[in-house]
């Protein structure tokens, strides 16, 4: 029978986040798997063989957050390539800015409505305000409702149904509650105060947290395959919960992406790193990678996603869906959680939550700090 001190299942930010702290500040040993082939979790990425382009294997991930210590602490770790992301949409087949703003504004509307709307935003809610789409329509004025109710139809109801595969009507309202129109000419995705890449990659950021002979990590192996041969003193598991639980109450369900990437025989194939797709095409956004890093090559690499159902064995999982049945059957696997002992369930998958980076690092740092 084989014992470690720590197990962790999962080799994503989580997971190495708490390897790290583990090793370094309490100086254990720290066992680390993962099923899959490589470190990361899903801010994965790589170097393309044939352009020399970093890819983000799982999708785009841009680092962006107002949380000071998280930024220290993984600035440990790598140095930053200074990025503020400028995602766009096509409306109307015009590009716009997304979260849609008064340069937007301008764009898809005629010039002496689009000068009444934004006179209206900004005497009624101010400069530099995001406003929900949901609050618009409770203003009782014809001219911001009309707005409310075209920026739900042209950049967010046809959106929702591809990437979640349902109306939104049956997702949780702060879904599309977080759908704002942006009262500014601030044209960044983010507005946080820390926004960047690590310089080498994230790959390189991971592996540099995991320099410590405390740790080790084995790939390719699944929990289950070794669960009848290895004892533990604490296991922190950012698997999904249910699976833990062998699915006892029933399958927590997520959306998965299929991203299909293919080499463009271009320096440049579109105007910016993120071109989303609410109304056009199958796939729900096209993204060019050499942009994130500023990488020279006379081709260029861009993915397209295309939002599906999760599937066991067949693809990943992303999204947890957020509705409140899903919600409820989280809280009884949670229930069953909170009476195991030295068990933790971390991460988007063993919280069923949708983490921003900067997010999964805190939730980390802050179990960490309980340990302690």
């Amino acid at each position: 029978m084989r014992k470690v001190k720590n197990l962790i299942v999962g080799c994503g930010l989580s997971g190495v986040v708490l390897a790290e702290r583990l090793a370094k500040q309490f100086h254990e040993e720290v066992l680390i798997i993962d099923r899959r082939n490589h470190v990361g979790g899903n801010i994965y990425d790589y170097q393309d063989a044939e352009t020399n382009i970093t890819v983000h294997k799982y999708g785009p991930h841009v680092f962006h957050t107002n949380d000071k210590a998280v930024w220290n602490y993984l600035s440990q770790f790598t140095d930053w390539h200074r990025f503020m992301y400028r995602v766009k949409a096509v409306m109307d087949g015009i590009e716009v800015n997304i979260p849609f703003n008064l340069d937007s504004l301008h764009k898809v509307f005629p010039r002496q409505l689009a000068e009444k709307l934004e006179e209206k935003l900004i005497n009624k809610f101010g400069f530099n305000k995001k406003i929900p789409i949901l609050e618009l329509r409770k203003t009782q004025d014809a001219d911001l409702e009309f707005l409310a109710d075209y920026v739900y139809q042209k950049v967010f109801l046809g959106y929702t149904v591809k990437q979640w595969g349902v109306k939104p009507e049956d997702l949780d309202k702060s879904v599309s509650g977080r759908v704002p129109v942006y009262i500014s000419r601030d044209s960044r995705y983010f507005q946080d105060k820390y926004q960047g890449i690590p310089a080498n990659g994230y790959t390189a950021m991971i592996e540099k947290m995991l320099q410590n002979p405390l740790i080790k990590v084995e790939l390719n192996t699944d929990f289950k395959d070794i669960l009848s041969h290895i004892e533990y003193e604490r296991l922190f598991f950012s698997g999904a919960i249910d699976e833990y639980f062998n699915y006892a109450l029933g399958r927590l369900p997520y959306r998965s992406l299929n991203i299909v990437f293919k080499t463009h025989n271009c320096e440049y194939l579109q105007s910016g790193p993120q071109i989303n797709f609410p109304e056009n095409y199958d796939y729900t956004r096209s993204v060019e990678y050499k942009y994130y890093l500023d990488e020279k090559s006379d081709k260029t690499i861009v993915s397209y996603e295309y939002s599906c159902p999760y599937k066991e064995g067949k693809n990943e999982r992303y999204y947890p869906i957020p509705n409140n049945d899903n919600q409820q059957l989280y809280n009884r696997y949670l229930s069953k959680a909170q009476k195991l002992k030295n068990v933790y369930f971390i991460g988007r998958l063993g919280d069923y939550k949708y983490y921003n980076m900067d997010q999964t690092v805190a939730r980390a740092l802050a179990l960490f700090k309980e340990l302690k």
